[in-house]
């Protein structure tokens, strides 16, 4: 509710938009920014009303407004005060690979209208760099690197050989994930790229699984339900593109090689990437052989010589996700499970709305590499 005395009913223009819409006749501009990011809308909201006071009859003069919050503090908003930076001359010339005073840096940031004067930092001459609200991108002594070569030109940055020599390669598991591919593409699999981001009830209800808290990373702030967690298995991916194309003739054969992220406290950032194998067969009936024998034809052409092949390489397991007595894990001669295959339960099924039985399997490659 804006001003219920000139008919204006709600500022977003969903219902008023014709009503308060922008003319050549407008004189006052209100400007407000709705996000779930403060940080974010601070930076959307500055950027607009930076543009907009160009065309101000003050030119760049705008009229700050109070917020109230819900707990009672208030804050001046538009917050148009510059930041400053104190970046060292090497930190800027370093990176670009050319020989500057200071002099000449601070004269080619301000060619990129960014105020830079000559300052001392422990003794040591530095830059000192007002960064104005309208360029949110610069956040590190990089990008002010970047707006001086900029201004000094890529062309004119001399070229220089690296101090070693290297060849560029593809990764050894980038390699073996295009052969792995291109084997079960010629068993009669088609392949589906799906997204890394999925809900959670997809990742843990729908497949019969709980959530302990420790299995998969949370993302902050997700855009929509559908992209909650980072998927920690790739059965359900494939469970939702077959429910999307359940009209098509059978037997369907789909399968996918992705990465699937875990929870790690070993890793400075808290989670670890795996690749997978994951292979699902629709049809009339469950077509748990041909799953087995994809499974046989992974193991021989991969010739992993720490699989055992004797007794051992199926287990039966418990998963959640299949019919008892009708799933088993593959594991190593060592005891480790690199993967697991079975008959995907009805309940799993009626959740994502297929009627066909199905079979599906998963497996590391990473642990046959």
């Amino acid at each position: 509710h804006f001003n219920t005395c000139r008919t204006v009913l709600s500022l977003p223009p969903i219902i008023n938009g014709a009503h308060s819409a922008i003319t050549l006749k407008t004189r006052n501009v209100f400007i407000e920014c709705t996000a779930t990011d403060l940080t974010k809308a601070n930076i959307v909201l500055n950027t607009m009303v930076a543009m907009f006071s160009e065309y101000c009859e003050n030119k760049f003069e705008v009229e700050p407004v109070e917020v109230v919050s819900y707990d009672g503090s208030t804050a001046i908003y538009p917050d148009l005060s510059c930041y400053k930076m104190e970046v060292s001359l090497s930190d800027i010339v370093g990176p670009i690979g050319i020989s500057l005073d200071e002099m000449q840096v601070i004269s080619l940031l301000n060619k990129m209208q960014l105020q830079a004067e000559l300052c001392s930092s422990n003794g040591e001459p530095c830059i000192s760099v007002y960064v104005p609200p309208t360029r949110s991108d610069v956040l590190h002594a990089r990008d002010l690197a970047e707006d001086v070569a900029i201004a000094y030109g890529y062309n004119n940055v001399p070229k220089s050989k690296p101090k070693s020599m290297t060849i560029g390669g593809r990764q050894p598991l980038n390699r073996f994930s295009d052969k792995i591919r291109a084997e079960v593409a010629r068993a009669g699999y088609m392949e589906v790229l799906t997204f890394v981001l999925t809900s959670h009830e997809e990742n843990f209800d729908m497949l019969n699984r709980t959530d302990d808290g420790n299995k998969a990373v949370i993302i902050a702030n997700p855009r929509t339900s559908e992209f909650e967690v980072v998927r920690s298995s790739l059965m359900s991916c494939l469970l939702k593109t077959l429910k999307h194309n359940i009209d098509h003739p059978r037997p369907i054969k789909i399968f996918e090689v992705g990465d699937v992220v875990s929870l790690d406290t070993s890793r400075d950032v808290g989670a670890s990437n795996n690749r997978r194998l994951a292979a699902l067969y629709c049809n009339s009936n469950s077509g748990f052989e041909e799953i087995m024998g994809l499974v046989d034809r992974i193991v021989k052409i991969v010739s992993a010589p720490h699989i055992n092949f004797g007794q051992t390489y199926y287990v039966p397991s418990s998963e959640p996700e299949f019919f008892t007595k009708r799933q088993c894990k593959i594991v190593m001669s060592d005891g480790k499970q690199v993967g697991y295959f079975g008959i995907v339960h009805a309940e799993v099924l009626r959740k994502f709305g297929i009627p066909d039985p199905c079979t599906f399997v998963e497996i590391d490659i990473e642990a046959l590499l």
